[in-house]
């Protein structure tokens, strides 16, 4: 069953200075999703072609045959138990989850050993490939407003008793290829938060993984901030402030939680950035910015922040972007020649 948000006209539509223009409603109400059992999607959209891979499925373009409604397909092969609880974990979670700046859950089927994830089409692609956009000038600024809407989503999930527990730049997407607004995708990984239990977890992107998680001690909200202050470092200089030759390294980094700002890169960041970044990467994570602080920082709140373009940030961040495609495609090659499968890649 699902069933509109009534609060969905107050929670879609607002305007935001800071981000230059109204924040444009979602393309369908708030929906309160229920998982549709044995139920062939297909008996109600068109599944178009393939948009990407992730770690828990592939997303097609789909489209609703009654409205001509354009949407994106998760589809998760779910051939064991585990798989199945996983992803009906995720459509519980996205199902409660109401906020501009959070992908929208539009429909959920279970059909046939895979579960079908429906959901809002998001086209500006990540934000790290909008910012290394030719078009796309980057400043400090700039930054702030894109920390800005990531803190005010996070604000709004860790209000409801949610930790993500994935945030990268690979679930940040931008909603248009032009704009500046940004939504936060992938709860697969995410978790309820339950005073009552203890809750550890060992997965992750090591990057930008919390030294918490790294030693199997119990996670929070402030888990979660973590990983934007990594974003937030990597966003200003180009570069990623644990990332090790390999994963050990990395872990042994993040364990450490020694960065610096003593690069070239940060010549023409300001201490307020600097301040911002070094609240939230802290090894006590009790100590760490909550969202809703952070949302009050200086640096976000300011109005008279640095408009002057950060060339080498942009540089840098162009080839950590394009490092990082190609380790995807080969992590890709990898792992179909071990299906006994061939792929051409495109890395342009």
């Amino acid at each position: 069953m699902i069933k509109v948000d009534e609060n969905y006209p107050a929670q879609g539509a607002f305007t935001d200075v800071l981000y230059g223009s109204r924040d444009l409603a979602p393309a369908f109400p708030y929906r309160h999703v229920n998982l549709k059992q044995n139920v062939d999607p297909r008996q109600q959209f068109d599944i178009l072609p393939e948009l990407g891979r992730g770690t828990f499925g592939t997303v097609f373009l789909c489209r609703e045959r009654d409205t001509g409604l354009e949407l994106a397909a998760k589809i998760v092969p779910c051939k064991k138990k585990k798989e199945r609880t996983d992803a009906i974990r995720e459509i519980d979670i996205m199902s409660c989850l109401h906020h501009p700046r959070l992908i929208q859950l539009y429909d959920a089927f279970d059909y046939e050993n895979k579960v079908y994830v429906i959901l809002e089409l998001v086209q500006g692609g990540e934000l790290f490939e909008r910012v290394i956009d030719d078009d796309f000038v980057l400043t400090e600024k700039a930054c702030a407003v894109f920390m800005r809407q990531i803190c005010e989503g996070m604000e709004y999930i860790h209000s409801r008793n949610i930790i993500h527990l994935d945030m990268k730049p690979e679930n940040i997407l931008c909603l248009t290829k032009t704009g500046n607004r940004i939504k936060i995708i992938d709860f697969g990984f995410a978790r309820r938060y339950d005073p009552d239990k203890k809750l550890q977890v060992m997965f992750g992107t090591t990057e930008f993984t919390a030294p918490e998680v790294l030693n199997y001690d119990e996670i929070y909200f402030y888990t979660d901030m973590w990983s934007l202050g990594v974003i937030c470092y990597v966003l200003l200089s180009g570069l990623s402030p644990f990332v090790g030759n390999n994963d050990m390294a990395t872990m042994n980094n993040v364990l450490q939680g020694q960065y610096s700002f003593k690069y070239s890169s940060f010549d023409a960041v300001s201490e307020d950035a600097k301040d911002f970044v070094r609240k939230l990467l802290v090894r006590d994570g009790s100590k760490r910015l909550t969202a809703k602080q952070a949302l009050k920082h200086r640096w976000l709140t300011k109005t008279a922040q640095n408009t002057t373009e950060l060339s080498i940030t942009k540089t840098k961040l162009k080839r950590y972007v394009i490092k990082k495609r190609w380790i995807k495609a080969v992590n890709t090659i990898i792992a179909l020649r071990r299906m006994g499968a061939r792929i051409d890649i495109d890395l342009v």
